[in-house]
């Protein structure tokens, strides 16, 4: 333990005034606004660096962060024990508001009454509520609101577990998330920080509070401090973020002699057809890949129906053999443990160039036990595992091509592992059908790659967060950053709705790349199956939106 003004950020780091300020606070609590590339997760996994060694966190309490995507959650966790060593990570608990939710559920489940009464082995499905028996996950928050509303004890034994509390991309938070979070901690000791940009505020669909952080300033007494400094992107992309601040909000914008420099590419390319675009964008990414840049660092975004706009390009980049993730779809899978666990496990199996994966199914086993001479013989006994399996994979008589050459491997692997080990491997797996439901979506999702081309090695590439090129949603790249960046149908048919929501979500997508970024429209798209009757083959191209491109 250190004295707080002895504290300096860990990792050689150098942080503006307010970040500073926002990461050493010890008594009040905080509203940060940060634009793209300010490092709102650097500043957290600061933060949390600090409390923990200042001791300002003392033993046994824990910080809580409450993220809105799992990738976000699962990055900042990550990033907490690359700061700070695993033994601190220990106590911080980086969960989706569903995610945390449901683990109040799962806590004090007698404490629901009436219609929302539930059994210890209640289901959770995506649209269907059956009382007692099943719950959506939009039920989540409204449950856990209410045993915190009615259950003294519940909401006792959560402030007396959490010292601080971390909100990350507050903007987006809703009403209902709003008021559990003020019945969670509003009265009690917990110190918050709030980080958010409403510059990106792009789930207004999805009920987003308006003003939110303002409404928690007031409420929670919270201190501003915005961030001004993008550290993500090259000049030229940062004046072109800087054109867009000054026409959303004008007192956020950067000076002129903060963004100077030639570093950075910006190209707008206009199409006939939705075909001529994909192999245009394939091309750049050939190029891309030629030039040593890995595909995970490679992104296409695009606004919505990722399967449908993208599929052209999709087509195009199969028939150059260049894996692409459609995220919209993999995301949310290859984010739960016991899906990377079966994805490690076959890539080890499957492709003798793997060590990442080889070394994450060792560090798996070793957490089984806290008992050396366990572990070892553990440890021995999954390399005999592992060796059995690409033994049998390797065979003549194997078919590698066919899924149902692979589920034995898969079951014998399962069973080694045992259920007690997957259950552990996340909390949301120790009630209920969750465990089960994410084996059958990975195991599906392996299945379905596998039949394209029957190339496992392939299959798994597509699957990977790392091999592949990715395809997704604006939505869902939020908090995420890449090299190189494609908006694909930057076209009105495709950002439509309110001007200013259309402006935060182009502002988003544009501000996720660090180096290069191409933007893209189209006159025509081809209808494709499974698109419905509002479906528009000719296209009108967004010129405000592109215009912000021109003289940067």
């Amino acid at each position: 333990m250190i004295r707080a003004e002895d504290w300096v950020p860990v990792g050689g780091l150098s942080l503006e005034p307010n970040a500073l300020a926002a990461v050493t606070e010890t008594s009040e609590n905080v509203v940060v606004a940060a634009g793209p590339g300010a490092g709102k997760t650097e500043l957290l996994a600061q933060r949390a660096d600090f409390l923990f060694r200042t001791g300002s966190t003392r033993y046994p309490r824990r910080i809580l962060a409450i993220s809105f995507k799992v990738d976000a959650a699962r990055n900042l966790q990550s990033r907490v024990r690359l700061r700070s060593g695993s033994q601190y990570a220990e106590r911080f608990d980086s969960f989706t508001f569903h995610a945390f939710a449901k683990r109040l559920i799962d806590n004090y489940r007698p404490a629901l009454t009436g219609q929302n009464t539930l059994e210890p082995d209640y289901r959770v499905d995506a649209d269907t509520r059956i009382q007692g028996e099943q719950i959506t996950f939009n039920e989540f928050v409204p449950f856990a609101l209410e045993i915190l509303q009615n259950n003294v004890y519940a909401r006792g034994a959560l402030r007396q577990t959490y010292s601080h509390v971390f909100l990350d991309e507050f903007q987006d938070a809703t009403k209902e998330q709003y008021a559990f979070l003020k019945a969670a901690f509003m009265g009690g000791d917990a110190q918050l920080t709030a980080v958010g940009d409403v510059k990106q505020r792009i789930m207004t669909w999805a009920g987003a509070l308006e003003g939110v952080m303002d409404t928690f300033m007031a409420d929670f007494t919270a201190k501003p401090l915005p961030l001004y400094q993008n550290f993500r992107s090259n000049p030229r992309l940062r004046r072109m973020q800087n054109r867009m601040i000054l026409d959303m909000d004008p007192s956020a914008a950067s000076p002129d002699s903060d963004l100077m420099g030639d570093a950075g590419t910006i190209t707008v390319l206009r199409f006939s057809s939705a075909e001529d675009e994909a192999i245009g964008v394939a091309e750049q990414i050939t190029e891309w890949l030629a030039a040593a840049t890995p595909p995970s660092e490679i992104a296409v975004l695009i606004r919505n129906q990722v399967s449908l706009v993208g599929a052209s390009l999709g087509a195009e980049l199969a028939a150059r053999g260049i894996a692409y993730r459609n995220e919209h779809d993999s995301q949310d899978l290859t984010a739960e443990p016991a899906a990377a666990l079966v994805l490690n496990y076959l890539r080890v199996v499957a492709d003798e160039r793997r060590p990442d994966a080889y070394a994450e199914l060792m560090r798996m086993a070793s957490r089984t036990s806290d008992v050396d001479s366990q572990g070892e013989v553990l440890d021995s006994r999954l390399r005999r595992v592992l060796s059995q399996a690409r033994s049998a994979a390797r065979a003549e008589s194997f078919d590698r091509t066919s899924f149902a050459s692979w589920m034995p491997l898969i079951r014998t692997f399962l069973k080694f592992i045992s259920r007690p080990v997957l259950n552990a491997l996340s909390p949301s797996y120790q009630q209920g059908s969750r465990l089960d439901d994410v084996l059958k979506a990975v195991l599906n999702s392996f299945n379905k790659e596998l039949a394209l081309d029957g190339n496992p090695v392939a299959a798994l590439n597509r699957l990977s967060e790392e091999d592949a090129v990715r395809l997704i949603t604006i939505h869902k790249c939020k908090g995420m950053e890449f090299e190189k960046v494609v908006v694909l149908g930057v076209e009105a048919d495709l950002f439509f709705g309110k001007p200013a929501d259309a402006m935060s979500e182009y502002f988003v997508a544009i501000s996720r790349a660090k180096d290069d970024l191409v933007v893209t429209c189209a006159a025509t798209r081809t209808k494709p199956p499974g698109a419905n009757s509002r479906w528009s083959e000719k296209r009108t191209p967004y010129e405000s939106l592109l215009a912000y491109t021109d003289e940067i």
